[in-house]
């Protein structure tokens, strides 16, 4: 049996282990781990696998503990990290799906039209500390100050984010929009925004955790998802490019490989 020769470089083979790398000082290695991996040779690891390695407002991505909100919310929304996860919610004076995008709540034409309406009422409400209704034409002529009339107990809401309010037994109730999740009285968000609030076999795909493998590989291909990212391979005896279209092993090609098998192998047979 041959005892392998020492191949004078000490990073031949690598004593570094797994995610490092291993530079000649002289006779000696040098150990480091690689780019974006923490800790010491011989245990270097990746910054993190799993949100909960990261500080409470920040998520793993990509093995880093990143910001989540970057990209999460739509238009005019604001975003909150709320245990890793991004919390959006609609600036003030908007409304709408803040993950998909905000819109301004519409002023009455009165008040957009009339700088004299917008001027009396502001006047009426400091004095009474109630809203007031105003008819008016060219002038306003009259004030009435409303009673006070039964308590709206969603009015102003006491839901979060992404909730609705409804009135129970004279208290506001409040319940998650269909197909989001979470406390309605802190705020809900959808199934998922990043891939990494999915199982690592399902992607996030407009904010619901799906299997990415439909319609990705193509024809006598099959398909297997890694760490949420689909993977094409062609199927036993086919070969060609999974990601378009595999094709049958030709029966004489793989005579030919055989036989220069059985002749390499066997040569004195």
């Amino acid at each position: 049996m041959e005892v392998p020769q020492p191949s004078g470089n000490p990073c031949v083979p690598s004593p570094c282990g797994p995610n490092s790398q291993c530079r000649a000082v002289g006779s000696n290695p040098a150990c480091s781990c690689l780019a974006n991996y923490i800790g010491r040779p011989p245990n270097c690891r990746p910054e993190c696998t799993i949100n909960e390695e990261c500080p409470g407002n920040l998520a793993c991505q990509n093995e880093r503990c990143r910001d989540p909100c970057p990209g999460s919310c739509g238009a005019h929304a604001l975003c909150n990290v709320v245990k890793h996860a991004p919390m959006c919610s609609c600036e003030p004076g908007y409304t709408g799906d803040p993950f998909a995008g905000c819109v301004i709540i519409p002023q009455s034409k009165a008040s957009i039209e009339n700088p004299l309406f917008q001027m009396a009422s502001q006047t009426c409400t400091l004095l009474v500390a109630l809203p007031c209704i105003f008819s008016y034409s060219h002038r306003v002529r009259f004030a009435v100050v409303p009673t006070e009339g039964p308590r709206d107990p969603c009015n102003p809401s006491p839901c979060g984010a992404n909730a609705v309010c409804k009135e129970r037994n004279g208290a506001g109730s409040c319940a998650c929009l269909p197909e989001y999740f979470g406390d309605p009285y802190t705020g809900c968000r959808p199934e998922c925004v990043i891939n990494t609030d999915c199982d690592r076999s399902k992607a996030c795909v407009n904010n619901k955790c799906r299997d990415p493998c439909p319609g990705t590989c193509g024809l006598n291909a099959e398909c297997q998802v890694v760490n949420h990212a689909p993977s094409c391979s062609c199927l036993p005896g086919y070969t060609g490019n999974p990601l378009a279209a595999c094709n049958i092993i030709q029966a004489s090609k793989i005579s030919s490989s055989l036989r220069t098998c059985f002749l390499f192998c066997y040569p004195h047979a």
